[in-house]
């Protein structure tokens, strides 16, 4: 039985407020907030792919500095590209 899928967007969440440097924990942490409620399984499949890498790898080809790899470019990543970074109110 796999996991219930709250406790995996919960689980998705964290991780991706808790990279390990500041400007991937924004960009992803303040993405997943807003998108992860609304993916289907295989989107968070996706994510969950895209967090296995590094953060330097991942904040480029967020950025447009660099081609991601044909396996991570795709529906989840050019959401990602799209995101408009806003600070969370204080």
């Amino acid at each position: 039985m796999g996991e219930a899928p709250d406790i995996r967007r919960k689980r998705l969440l964290f991780r991706s407020w808790h990279r390990g440097t500041k400007e991937t924990d924004l960009l992803l942490g303040s993405f997943a907030e807003r998108h992860l409620a609304g993916m289907s399984e295989a989107q968070l499949d996706r994510y969950e792919a895209l967090l296995a890498e590094n953060d330097a790898a991942l904040f480029d080809w967020i950025t447009g500095r660099a081609s991601p790899p044909p396996e991570h470019d795709g529906e989840v990543l050019r959401l990602l590209q799209g995101l408009r970074y806003r600070p969370r109110p204080a």
